[in-house]
């Protein structure tokens, strides 16, 4: 790691009405200190200052956003409301300003960037009352090249010690009628698994509560994403359209499950989550950016050489499915083992054995109420772990998340000493204080005994896998395990989620489904899954969707003999580098990653189709082997059809996709033989 400090990037007038910068006394109140950061590059500035509100005289703390001069956040609230007592924030004048600049890289073991580069300049705007009792507060702000972030900080002090927020004040005006792509969620307790809307922002109705990421486009100016990094000691953040703004989203903290009327309780010092703004030109910078994780503390971990990517088989998908075999399907040893089978043949590095493998207590919610240190009496675990180990293959476990709260401390040590390479913990649905914390504490523990996590009935990621790499992915996203149960996992719904979940961090889709159909052949069922659209987009989901433990989600007997298996045997579940190369929101997106030296382009469309010319450039020089998995010509009808080509290309190469509706294309690049 190298990092660097040095004061920069900051103009701050304080006490004066000196014009600080265009953008900002725009909306500046005459004689009100301002302070300003710029990104590096320039292009993005944040402002913090007092601005006029509805009353006549009257000031209030704000913010705006800037991008290439243009105004992206308008003028917007800043504040923290508590119980008891005034909000913080809003009477607050600014004292003094701390500038600094960092440019650091560091390592992560997974993800869509193996070298993670940190640079960005930021400001400390120290706050206070000017009448009694004299509060203080802090806004911690940083300006990056795809977006700004800023988080409050509450020091100790005689007036302000134990603490319970009700909300935040925080305000994201934009500065105009937004086309937005929301989720709106039913309440605070849900598994974030819905549709993503398209309205505009004036539309959204103020009584609808919206998950985090929320993208927006401002015709002409960007495309902007609402999210929130480093959750920690706090409640996860929500947002609504303000009743009194067509153009304002105004936040919503989770509360307490025990108390609605507080969200946060604690003892200051206290500091909230960071509030990011991402920006950029195109959405595909979006998809590239590496903001939520750069908001997180440095790794905690001093050795991560244990923590691997890969993909795994998976018993739950296809229900008690299995053809040619001479035992019965189902939660047994045997299942298992052909699972296991499966996965050594195919070259998949895991095997998750999902719910029903622990030894029951009695009749709980989602399969809860099990003791998760003991399998019930179908499963034979020594015999499976030796099993799993003379095919080279590790198991995964799945558990319910109240389970673990109540065995943790014993129940990793054991799986540690087991050899389990990790846990898939399922079914919180919240992200209020207390379950924030529970991640936590799951999360460490996990560390300490050498497993790894996915979070499923998951919140979205905060950026948490940069503190805990472990933190594999997380679900929180309607994923292919719908097509089970209803037509909701749509080839549209797909290309969506890279522009919307996707910007908050991996995500546990779960892909693979080879029984493929065209929509309107499609019906929901348990067993052996239909999945919509083509088999070339669901290869290209491979490389799309960033998730570093990724499913192989069907049956071992749906893969057998299918000439794609070569592309999913060898497409990787870590990246070294991203790159989006063509991407129209709701439409279509492709996306170059690259492992070592090969190289993997995903391309998906929606139901309108697509044509895309996708250069080649970003390859080294020299002449490589492109292995192309299409569309077939009669794919419209025939979607499991592949058309499977390979052929030489350079950096000067442009390939040419004409993807179907509910088309794809997965191309993997590497070197001759």
């Amino acid at each position: 790691m190298r990092m660097r400090w040095r004061p920069v990037g900051v103009v701050v007038a304080v006490g004066s009405a000196m014009c600080v910068a265009t953008a900002v006394t725009r909306v500046a109140a005459q004689d009100q200190p301002v302070a300003t950061v710029t990104s590096p590059d320039g292009a993005i500035a944040m402002a913090v200052s007092r601005v006029r509100s509805g009353q006549a005289g009257a000031t209030r703390l704000a913010y705006q956003v800037t991008f290439g001069g243009d105004p992206i956040i308008a003028a917007s609230a800043l504040g923290i409301d508590l119980d008891g007592q005034p909000p913080l924030g809003p009477a607050m004048a600014i004292t003094s300003v701390t500038p600094s600049d960092v440019d650091e890289t560091y390592t992560l073991p997974v993800g869509k960037t193996s070298q993670v580069r940190n640079h960005y300049r930021a400001m400390t705007v120290e706050l206070r009352e000017p009448d009694a009792p004299g509060r203080r507060m802090m806004l911690d702000v940083r300006a990056y090249d795809d977006g700004v972030a800023f988080r409050y900080r509450v020091p100790a002090q005689e007036n302000v010690g134990d603490v319970r927020i009700t909300n935040e004040a925080t305000e994201f005006q934009l500065a105009g009628d937004a086309t937005t792509y929301p989720l709106f969620l039913r309440g605070y307790r849900t598994s974030w698994e819905d549709d993503y809307q398209t309205l505009p922002l004036s539309g959204i109705n103020p009584a609808n509560l919206i998950g985090l990421p929320l993208l927006a486009w401002l015709p002409g100016h960007a495309y902007v994403a609402i999210a929130e990094a480093d959750i920690d000691q706090y409640a996860g953040l929500y947002l609504r359209h303000s009743a009194q703004s067509a153009r304002s989203l105004v936040a919503q903290l989770s509360p307490h499950v025990d108390d609605a009327t507080v969200a946060v309780t604690g003892h200051t010092p206290i500091q909230t989550p960071w509030r990011v703004i991402m920006i950029g030109r195109e959405p595909g910078t979006l998809i590239e950016s590496n903001l939520v994780v750069n908001l997180n503390p440095p790794s905690a971990m001093a050795d991560t050489s244990w923590i691997k990517a890969g993909k795994a088989a998976w018993d739950w998908w296809s229900g008690e499915q299995a053809d040619g075999v001479t035992f019965t399907p189902g939660m047994n040893t045997a299942t298992m083992e052909h699972y296991i089978d499966f996965a050594s043949r195919a070259g998949l590095e895991y095997m998750l054995v999902d719910a029903g493998w622990a030894a029951r207590l009695g009749r709980g919610a989602n399969d809860s109420n099990a003791d998760i240190t003991k399998p019930q009496p179908n499963i034979d675990m020594p015999a499976l772990l030796a099993y799993a180990k003379a095919k080279h293959v590790r198991l995964w476990l799945w558990t319910h998340w109240a389970d673990v709260e109540r065995q943790m401390d014993e129940a990793f040590p054991l799986y540690e000493r087991w050899g389990i390479a990790g846990v898939k913990i399922d079914f919180m649905d919240r992200n209020d204080q207390w379950m924030v914390d529970f991640y936590h504490r799951v999360a460490k523990a996990a560390a300490d005994h050498h497993l790894m996590i996915d979070f499923h009935g998951a919140y979205a990621p905060d950026g948490l896998r940069r503190t805990y790499p472990n933190l594999m992915t997380r679900e929180g996203v309607l994923g292919a395990e719908y097509n089970k149960g209803s037509a909701r996992d749509t080839v549209d719904h797909r290309v969506m989620l890279a522009f919307t979940r996707m910007l908050a961090g991996p995500m546990d889709y779960t892909p693979g489904g080879f029984r493929n159909v065209m929509p309107e052949h499609f019906e929901p069922q348990n067993v052996k899954p239909m999945v919509m659209g083509t088999r070339a987009h669901d290869l290209a989901l491979y490389v799309v969707f960033e998730s570093p433990l990724e499913m192989v989600a069907d049956y071992p007997e749906a893969y057998a003999g299918q000439p794609e298996m070569p592309f999913l045997s060898a497409v990787p579940a870590t990246w070294d580098e991203t790159r989006v190369v063509a991407a129209r929101v709701g439409d279509y997106v492709a996306i170059a990653r690259r492992h070592g030296t090969d190289w993997y382009v995903g391309a998906i469309a929606g139901s309108h189709g697509a044509n895309m010319r996708v250069p080649l450039s970003f390859l080294p020089a020299g002449t490589f082997t492109a292995d192309v998995y299409a569309d077939a010509p009669d794919a419209a009808s025939q979607p499991t059809k592949t058309s499977i080509d390979h052929r030489s290309v350079t950096n000067a190469s442009v390939v040419q996709m004409t993807l179907i509706p509910g088309g794809g294309q997965a191309i993997r690049i590497h070197a001759t033989e």
